[in-house]
């Protein structure tokens, strides 16, 4: 990212109502003002998620599970919080491989919801199978 990636953000929100819509229903942005050309290749091959293998080596984070959220994004997960909350976030889940960047926020909670309220060694079994098809899909990243 850039180093003023909050400004960038904050000003295109401010004089685009389309980015600005896009930002509110789903959290992210086709045309991130704040990736820079090397993180754009490094997230468009998830490259970018390598580094997280060490927060799974420390016992933050698990292979599979509910990505991380931000404070303000927990929000939206309403009633669905506490199911949220008793996963380890992961580095792949059922939101990354039913359809990733090109689904709704709210499909995305209701993945995770899905997950936390169903786990099952089965259901991460299933997950990581597919997790590799859809990386090298890639076509639903950004």
């Amino acid at each position: 990212m850039v180093t003023d990636a909050p400004e960038r953000l904050r000003q295109l929100l401010e004089s685009d109502p389309v980015a600005a819509a896009e930002w509110t229903t789903n959290r992210k942005l086709r045309n991130d003002p704040r990736i820079t050309a090397i993180g754009a290749v490094l997230r468009k091959s998830s490259l970018d998620e390598l580094p997280q293998l060490f927060n799974v080596l420390k016992g933050d984070m698990s292979i599979v599970g509910p990505r991380p959220v931000t404070d303000e994004e927990l929000e939206r997960y309403a009633s669905s919080v506490g199911a949220y909350l008793s996963c380890r976030p992961g580095i792949t889940g059922l939101w990354q491989v039913s359809g990733r960047s090109t689904t709704t926020y709210y499909k995305r909670v209701a993945c995770d919801t899905f997950y936390a309220r169903n786990w099952s060694l089965a259901l991460d079994a299933k997950i990581m199978a597919v997790t590799i098809p859809a990386l090298l899909a890639s076509d639903n990243a950004c």
